[in-house]
Order: C-alpha cells, then structure tokens, then sequence
C-alpha cells in the first residue's frame, strides 16, 4: 500500500486524535461523513499522518471538518478502540484526545463531517438524540472538569 497503513483489518494500530473542543458549556460535535462511524455523532478528530505531531494533527482534523482553527491545551485520555468482526480485527486504533480551545475560523461542515455543531453539556445525557458512545461521553465529562479547574486556578 505504499507505505499507507490500511485502516480496515489493518496490520498495525493506527493513531488517531480527537479534540473536545468546549465553548463555554458547550461542546462542538460532528457527524461522521465517512467510516467507521459513519452517521454517528463524537467529537473531531482522525488519523494521524507520518510526520505529523500530535497537535498539528488535531488542528488539521478540526479544520477539516469543522471550519474552526484550535490550539491544544492538554491530553484528556489516551485509550484504545478495538473493533472486531468475526473474529478479526476490524479497526485498532490508539487515540489521543486534547481539550482545544477555538481561536478562528467559521464553523461549517467540512470534508469528512455531514453536519456541525455546539451542543450543550446538558444534552449529552443517555436520552440525547446525539448517541454518543460511553467512552466519548467519559471524555468529555473529564474535559470539563479539566477546564473547570483550570479556570478555577486561575482566579
């Protein structure tokens, strides 16, 4: 493949970022375009490409498909999405998320999102119409928490 690592059965754990953007007490959330997940709800973020750090990959990906430009402040989690499929392993991927704050840009649905947008902390209980998964949503609860205390420190 050219150096490419394949993403689907792939051979080797592909490295992927996300970015819990929050404004406020809303979080940004986009609606896959493409698989895996596709027409699923969670936060911005893809593969990382060779060469790229982790940070320039993340505001790549929130561009992309947001519209926005971010700066990373801080990891939130490093965890493991393992998907398997009769038996094989569909998807492995190692994902970093960073809490981001926005610092330009228009928000608009890019090229790998079908939709955009700020959602509401409080809307991101079990009865959301978003349907997160559970280790997005434990994401983003530990990044407000991590903002709330960083603004607490601050003052």
């Amino acid at each position: 493949m050219n150096g490419v690592t394949r993403r689907e059965f792939p051979e080797v754990p592909v490295v992927g970022v996300g970015a819990v953007v929050l404004d406020g007490n809303r979080v940004l959330l986009v609606q896959r375009g493409q698989e895996p997940m596709k027409g699923e709800w969670s936060i911005p973020g893809g593969a990382l490409e060779l060469g790229e750090t982790l940070e320039a990959a993340v505001r790549r990906e929130v561009l992309e498909e947001t519209g926005l430009e971010v700066e990373t402040e801080a990891t939130v989690e490093v965890l493991d999405k393992i998907v398997l499929e009769s038996g094989r392993i569909r998807y492995h991927y190692v994902l970093i998320d960073f809490l981001c704050r926005v610092q330009g840009g228009a928000l608009k649905a890019g090229s790998d999102a079908d939709n955009v947008r700020w959602v509401g902390h409080e809307e991101l209980n079990s009865h959301s119409i978003y349907r997160l998964a559970p280790a997005t949503v434990a994401v983003i609860e530990k990044a407000f928490r991590m903002a709330r205390a960083n603004k607490g420190g601050a003052g």
